[in-house]
């Protein structure tokens, strides 16, 4: 056996012990060719092992992976720690990166830990907590404003049937509807509270029914960009629920565009391999992004959009991304943003729980 079959039959024999890893592998050859990406390679760049297998390491990322060639050379295994590099589609990625030679096989093992991971994680973690301890402090409120609200309701209706003047009864229906409008609101803030009603759903289809409502709000002012991943399979949601939530980001953004010329808006979806949610790692999670060319969101607001009564715009009620958050979060899912001028983008991440391609999670 040549020496090149048997490093690609000890490589073959390590493959099944690498695709379990949620650390990024990839192997090189001496060319620096791609032999070999684990999912979590997969899920890091942004693509497969059947496309990128004998392409060039450059064909994965653009810039920061440097001095693999002198592991060849030397023999000397580096270390970079935090190495920042950018992959080809345009993203900025930070990861602890060893490259490590095998000697007999000659190639290059290279092992990327993601910081941006890690934070993600922590950042979850954060907002989770945020999350439920606003939820617990806006529960409490409501009851507290709710209760006076039905006296104050309760006694306009008992005024007004002792009101002879029927010009009068124009200021009691003030105070019942005005009531009824304060009691709907807290209730918005309380968000959904019924159970989820749980089928299989092509998320294609809801993005498609959403962008019709938004396209009709708005006639004519949006450019909607489709890049969905056909193959992508149903996910286990609750239909309604999920297009309110697809529906308030949706609309943001659609609103957030009202000044910018030739507005946009990019829909995109991906599945995902070797996704972390809370401490659950997910085999393959549904990835949706609702990304927009607006303004961007102010940095000093990033963290606050998640809270209820929090809005950029001066008319909003800052309960829809509040509401989105909840309902993502019901279905097991997380949602996360990044914005800059220009752009924009919502990700929402759905893991698929009961079409038997996660199977049993693991956990971290």
């Amino acid at each position: 056996m040549s020496t090149r079959t048997e490093a690609q039959a000890d490589l073959q024999s390590r493959a099944d012990a690498l695709d379990q890893l949620t650390t990024a592998v990839v192997v090189l050859d001496e060319a620096l060719h791609v032999r070999y990406l684990n999912p979590a390679a997969e899920a890091l760049f942004g693509t497969s092992r059947q496309h990128r297998v004998g392409a060039h390491v450059r064909e994965l990322t653009s810039e920061g992976i440097d001095g693999l060639s002198n592991v060849f050379t030397t023999g000397q295994s580096i270390t970079q720690r935090a190495a920042k590099f950018r992959t080809r589609d345009g993203r900025e990625l930070s990861a602890d990166l060893t490259a490590s030679l095998e000697p007999e096989a000659r190639y290059l093992l290279v092992e990327l830990q993601p910081i941006n991971r890690l934070m993600r994680i922590n950042r979850d973690d954060h907002s989770v907590y945020a999350q439920e301890t606003t939820r617990r402090l806006v529960r409490g409120m409501a009851h507290e404003i709710k209760n006076p609200l039905g006296g104050v309701r309760g006694a306009a209706q008992l005024l007004e049937r002792e009101l002879t003047n029927p010009a009068l009864k124009e200021y009691t229906q003030v105070i019942i509807e005005e009531a009824d409008r304060l009691t709907a609101l807290v209730d918005r803030l309380l968000g959904p509270n019924r159970q989820l009603d749980i089928a299989e759903v092509n998320v294609h289809e809801l993005l498609e029914h959403v962008v019709r409502v938004v396209d009709a709000e708005l006639p004519g002012r949006i450019t909607f960009i489709r890049d969905y991943d056909p193959s992508l399979p149903v996910v286990s949601a609750d239909q309604d629920q999920l297009v309110q939530a697809l529906m308030n980001i949706i609309r943001n953004a659609g609103q957030a565009l009202s000044n910018t010329p030739n507005a946009q808006i990019t829909l995109r979806t991906r599945a995902v391999r070797q996704f972390t949610i809370g401490t659950t790692r997910h085999r393959v999670v549904a990835q949706m992004d609702i990304a927009d060319n607006g303004p961007g969101i102010p940095a000093d607001m990033m963290e606050r959009i998640w809270f209820p009564m929090i809005s950029g715009r001066p008319d909003g009620t800052g309960l829809g991304l509040a509401i989105t958050q909840t309902i993502v979060g019901q279905h097991g899912g997380v949602i996360e943003c990044v914005s800059q001028p220009g752009d924009t983008c919502f990700s929402v991440f759905l893991p698929f729980t009961d079409n038997g391609l996660n199977g049993n999670n693991n956990h971290d």
